[in-house]
């Protein structure tokens, strides 16, 4: 084993945002097609990884809100079934390390867009007991909560809707506080992130999101928002869709080197306790060098080359991500 695999092979190894193909549901457990399933989570050295039920963002009238609740609970129910042999379904940071240390891939469940809950805060809690472990605030597109870094004028967006979170988005973040629920601020407005790191309780983060210094997309998040998520204790977790790490990135353009030169900059801004890696994975995201989960110990080969030791490496693998997972959940009321 290679000195880099072995180093990989000894961290606790989160991915912090994967996505599951809906309505068929994840066939997990054979080596497939897509980029994450049980065999290239093993392969790849990954502990644990985020799998979301995801909502796209549509129209707001009640009948699509009941549809995407009903959908985002679908989706949890099919991410909870995934438990058997060699994985195993965790909902706070203690059940992650168990399953880590018995040899299991812990799967933890997420929620990504507001709508889920369309305009009820009740809902939060039916997605908590679910085991919903974050829940991102919006999509591509405003919602009830708040509003997002790409408004869609096909849905009648304007370019802001509540000038960040609305009065309903304020409730529910303290609602996710109370509830031990990360708030993930990725496809957030710059003004939504900032107001919910500035109302939140405990840290937040940005579960799949770039710098803005080297791509200059509304999703990415720049200095300021990166000394804000910082100073208040969050994390960014870097992510390897093409076109947030390069402008114009293209799946076979983009290497190893650019989305390490996103971890170095947030680093080096922020610290490394305030950094951290996602992949995206069947949502958009990987390049030449990490085109599936099973790569992932090349991205610690090209971070070890820089200089990251293994104490960093753990941080950056997950280490920080759980840190702000266990201050949400030790902060619920």
């Amino acid at each position: 084993m290679s000195n880099s695999l072995s180093l990989h092979r000894s961290l606790l190894a989160l991915d912090s945002h994967v996505d599951i193909p809906w309505p068929e549901g994840p066939a997990f457990a054979a080596d497939g097609a897509r980029q994450v399933d049980l065999p290239k989570l093993q392969r790849g050295g990954i502990g644990a990884v985020c799998l979301v039920a995801y909502v796209p963002q549509g129209p707001r009238d009640a009948a699509a809100m009941e549809a995407d609740f009903a959908r985002a609970t679908a989706m949890l129910d099919a991410i909870r079934a995934l438990e058997g042999e060699g994985t195993r379904v965790a909902t706070t940071v203690d059940a992650i390390e168990r399953a880590h240390a018995e040899g299991r891939v812990a799967i933890v469940p997420v929620v990504e867009n507001g709508s889920a809950i369309g305009t009820d805060l009740g809902r939060l809690q039916a997605l908590r007991e679910r085991g919903a472990c974050y829940l991102t605030l919006t999509h591509n597109g405003h919602n009830a909560l708040a509003d997002s870094a790409k408004p869609r004028p096909e849905l009648g967006d304007a370019e802001e809707e509540h000038g960040g979170l609305s009065p309903l988005g304020h409730q529910a973040v303290a609602e996710l506080n109370r509830l031990g629920m990360l708030i993930d601020v990725s496809h957030a407005s710059k003004a939504t992130m900032l107001q919910a790191v500035e109302r939140s309780r405990v840290p937040v983060v940005a579960s799949h999101s770039c710098m803005r210094v080297f791509c200059d997309h509304p999703r990415n998040i720049d200095d300021e928002q990166l000394d804000a998520l910082a100073a208040a204790g969050g994390v960014v977790q870097i992510t390897a869709v093409p076109y947030f790490l390069r402008d114009g990135g293209t799946e076979s353009t983009v290497t190893l080197a650019d989305f390490a030169d996103h971890v170095d900059h947030a680093v080096k801004r922020a610290g490394v306790e305030h950094v951290g890696i996602s992949s995206d994975f069947d949502g958009g995201g990987g390049f030449t060098g990490w085109r599936d989960i099973s790569e992932s110990a090349n991205l610690t080969a090209e971070l070890s080359r820089r200089g990251y030791g293994k104490t960093e490496l753990g941080l950056l693998w997950g280490g920080n991500f759980l840190r702000a997972m266990r201050r949400a959940q030790a902060g619920a009321a």
